[in-house]
């Protein structure tokens, strides 16, 4: 098994590798660190939390002059993310003597340019921020031997492209340069073809003790129903850390304020909160002052959050990538996790493709019901007490609460205070159970009435809304909106009419 002496690191980054308490190599870092201390460029193809930062921050590191200014220079899409980063790179490096810098927009521009003026070896940017600088010529001695594309994928889907491109002409022409992406669409490839120089190819799949480590469950719910299931799941699960990926900011707030009403410590992290307020979130975050994060997909990129147990989809993910990333912040350095999933009988087709295409154990589930999540915390409440020291004052109040009470009357009250104190909110079933629904949709092209007997008018089940009444739906922010009425006299057979999924 290697380990990271077997690199060659200098003495003072093994000192800063151990206390970050880094063990074994992770595969991406196994691969990618000797052909880097080589000088290779590199394209690098692995998914969030395979330990990318220290896979190409450990070798730039070992190859900086501690005297020589300006080094390295890590491209991130997002100001969260190159916080992040900065503040890892910065804390394997600290025995080398290594300063690092951090360049993101909402920030001084002058304490950045004084940061980079004394002498820093390292800047960690996003795209923006660092072409206003240089185009402004206020960098001075801005000549990074090392360059590094983080997130890659994410930085073109962020419309960055022209803004990377520009940056490369004020790079040095020799230097190594580093690709690092999740994904590799057309528009990565043309990239590296342009601006990197027989690069070495780096693949790290999603392996299966990786996926074993995530327990991954889906819950079928109606549409008006995701806010009470998000609630009936933290009910339940308890997760020390958790995160709640939604598709819109608004949807972030209205969760937020609905978690908070319910007494979570939760906070949202989206596009529209300044940059002040993001930092203040993650802070708080990390620090573990909150412990509900709802975020959208492109806030919450890169980053990387200690002991998250939990992540929920409110909705189904676009694709098998953004999946794998949401699902890929817990179960890491072989912790487990959970991966939940919000699915509605619309999303049926959906729900196949992406099983299909990533390959992963998800499985459908029950949501628990309000009797399951009291049965849990009465057990858990027990353990509690079992396992609780007994405080010094504890016996001179129970002794004044005997003098007025018979002893199992008191025991029953205080108890009844702590039972009605956790009570369980919202209605006793939520969504479908696992066995009342299949994921598969009927035939397209089947269709009804032929070679089948037509139900009766009372025995037909209740038919699901048009599609334009659907729409329609989806498109209001209110919950449990009622969907337009059919027009008079319209033909079960109309257009525009869904399928209906068969229960089980």
């Amino acid at each position: 098994m290697t380990k990271f002496q077997d690199f060659g690191f200098k003495e003072d980054l093994l000192k800063g590798i151990e206390e970050a308490g880094f063990q074994t190599p992770s595969p991406i870092q196994e691969k990618a660190i000797p052909l880097v201390l080589e000088g290779k460029d590199i394209i690098a193809q692995a998914q969030t939390g395979t330990g990318k930062t220290a896979a190409y921050g450990l070798p730039c590191l070992n190859k900086i002059k501690p005297e020589a200014g300006m080094q390295v220079l890590v491209l991130t899409p997002t100001r969260e993310l190159a916080l992040q980063v900065s503040d890892e790179l910065y804390k394997l490096g600290k025995h080398l003597g290594i300063r690092t810098t951090t360049i993101y927009g909402g920030s001084s521009y002058s304490k950045q340019i004084t940061q980079v003026a004394k002498g820093s070896q390292v800047a960690v940017a996003t795209p923006g921020r660092l072409l206003d600088l240089l185009k402004s010529k206020e960098l001075k001695n801005f000549h990074p031997s090392m360059v590094i594309l983080d997130e890659a994928d994410e930085m073109l889907d962020m419309g960055f492209l022209e803004d990377i491109e520009s940056i490369f002409q004020f790079l040095p022409k020799q230097r190594q340069t580093l690709l690092f992406s999740a994904t590799m669409p057309e528009g990565i490839k043309k990239l590296a073809n342009q601006y990197l120089q027989h690069p070495a190819h780096i693949k790290i799949a999603v392996t299966e003790k990786q996926a074993k480590n995530i327990e991954q469950v889906y819950y079928i719910i109606e549409e008006q129903e995701r806010d009470l299931a998000v609630v009936r799941i933290l009910d339940y699960e308890n997760p020390f850390k958790a995160i709640v990926f939604t598709k819109t900011k608004k949807e972030a707030d209205d969760l937020k304020t609905t978690l908070a009403f319910k007494n979570y410590s939760v906070e949202a992290l989206h596009g529209d909160l300044s940059q002040k307020q993001r930092e203040s979130v993650l802070k708080s975050l990390h620090a573990g002052q909150i412990k509900i994060l709802v975020a959208t997909d492109v806030a919450a990129r890169g980053l990387d959050v200690k002991d998250l147990s939990l992540v929920i989809n409110f909705h189904l993910p676009f694709d098998s990538e953004s999946y794998t990333h949401r699902i890929g912040r817990t179960g890491r350095a072989g912790k487990s996790g959970k991966a939940i999933t919000l699915v509605t009988t619309r999303e049926s087709r959906a729900l196949l493709r992406l099983k299909n295409s990533s390959g992963t154990g998800l499985s459908i589930g029950t949501l628990p019901t309000k009797k399951d999540v009291q049965d849990k915390r009465q057990k858990d409440f027990i353990l509690k007490i079992l396992e609780t020291e007994i405080n010094a004052d504890a016996q001179s109040v129970l002794d004044k609460l005997y003098d007025l009470e018979e002893a199992d009357v008191v025991n029953l009250k205080v108890l009844s205070q702590i039972l009605e104190a956790s009570r369980v909110s919202g209605p006793e079933k939520i969504g479908r159970s696992a066995n009342e629904w299949s994921e598969t949709p009927p035939s397209r092209d089947k269709k009804k009435g032929r070679g089948e007997k037509r139900p009766s008018r009372s025995d037909s089940p209740r038919r699901e809304p048009s599609e334009r009444s659907e729409r329609s739906e989806a498109k209001s922010s209110k919950p449990g909106a009622r969907a337009k009425k059919s027009a008079p006299g319209a033909k079960p057979g109309a257009k525009g009419k869904t399928h209906r999924f068969r229960n089980r």
